[in-house]
């Protein structure tokens, strides 16, 4: 079964990968750690295979949504420090433990169940503050911060290394950005101090909102999600001058190529009717595959290099594009979705506006049947 050729696969470059990477660093004051954001599988591109690289070419941390992730990434390396962003469920404090794993605490009932897990444990569990800036999520309210850091500092068996908040608007809303950094930085001020300075993360931004590093500024750390992907930030962002290369892309084949008469409806629910006889080719990819419904009638997808629309509703295994302009078409030609081919190219950012969805969904929808095909070579 391996010598079956792909239906549908997207393409790993980790060579762009790591080429981000360095272009991230370089752009970075050298006292700033990169901590490199890798929940989801790494977003869609494969855990495993993304995490190795980022290790081997310069990544100072790693952050996952949660203690399931923290493991695997602890499985493949056991030198970089791993945070957890998402709330620890009763019950996974142990594997906190075991693996090695910063926790988020947010809350005075996490700070008592993660110090009395240590204690269990007869060891110290490393942990960060999260404060809420305005994201109206996990962190505790930035008012109350000062009091549960004092309550954090005091736990024996919890070494607090480091503070951090989320910006909610950070590519659509500069002024209120600006509002939760300065929230963020009165707030420190009234923090006590860390036992252990050294190596203590204080992070605020990630790609999008990656404005500045001053140099009084106490910030010395920046969370790294999309931008190492390939994927730019808002124009303001102080890393969108990088041009960084794209890492994954995304194809599927020619099925069977058919012509149809004028006044054939196209696909379920025959939301497309055809005003005049069409060349058509069936793809083998759906929405099973990560091409969604609401691409319908909108997406465009390339076929010898040329942008080939859809017809019709996406359906779980196949799509309809119509391809009368090219007569050369057959069986088995790539249709790429996301990618470039012969100078023509459709990044995820289009891809997400035909799918009303951001490109961070996008990523992650490209489902596991789909293989990830690597490319592995240094360059």
């Amino acid at each position: 079964m391996s010598t079956l050729p792909h239906r549908c696969w997207a393409e790993i470059d980790l060579a762009a990968l790591e080429r981000n990477l360095g272009k991230i660093r370089a752009a970075l004051p050298p006292r700033v750690r990169y901590v490199a954001v890798v929940k989801a599988d790494a977003y869609g591109h494969g855990l495993a295979q993304t995490v190795a690289r980022l290790m081997q070419c310069g990544a100072d941390c790693f952050a996952v949504a949660n203690v399931k992730e923290g493991a695997d990434v602890r499985e493949i390396g056991s030198g970089w420090p791993v945070l957890v962003l998402g709330a620890v469920l009763p019950g996974e404090e142990a594997a906190l433990v075991e693996y090695d794993l910063m926790a988020t605490v947010s809350t005075a009932e996490e700070i008592k169940r993660l110090n009395a897990a240590a204690e269990s444990a007869e060891r110290k569990l490393s942990v960060h503050l999260k404060i809420d800036t305005g994201m109206g999520r996990l962190g505790v309210w930035h008012r109350d911060a000062p009091a549960l850091a004092r309550q954090l500092a005091a736990a024996p068996h919890l070494s607090w290394r480091g503070v951090y908040t989320h910006f909610s608007c950070a590519d659509t809303d500069a002024a209120f950005t600006a509002h939760q950094r300065q929230l963020f930085l009165e707030t420190l001020r009234e923090l006590p101090a860390p036992v252990d300075p050294h190596g203590f993360l204080i992070h605020a931004d990630n790609s999008a909102g990656l404005e500045n590093f001053a140099a009084d500024s106490p910030i010395n750390a920046v969370r790294v999600g999309l931008l190492q992907f390939g994927l730019l930030p808002y124009p303001n962002s102080l890393l969108s001058r990088l041009l960084p290369d794209p890492v994954l892309s995304f194809h599927t084949r020619v099925g069977i190529v058919k012509t149809l008469p004028s006044g054939t409806g196209v696909g379920y629910g025959r939301t497309h009717m055809l005003a005049r006889e069409t060349r058509v080719a069936v793809l083998t990819a759906g929405y099973g595959d990560g091409l969604p419904t609401a691409a319908s009638n909108r997406a465009q997808i390339l076929i010898r290099g040329k942008r080939c629309p859809v017809l019709g509703r996406v359906s779980m295994d196949s799509t309809v594009v119509e391809v009368s302009s090219l007569p050369e078409v057959d069986v088995g030609d790539i249709a790429t979705l996301i990618g470039e081919q012969d100078g023509e190219h459709i990044g995820v950012a289009e891809f997400s506006g035909w799918s009303d969805c951001i490109p961070w969904e996008t990523f992650c929808s490209i489902t596991q049947r789909v293989p990830r095909v690597y490319k592995t070579t240094r360059r």
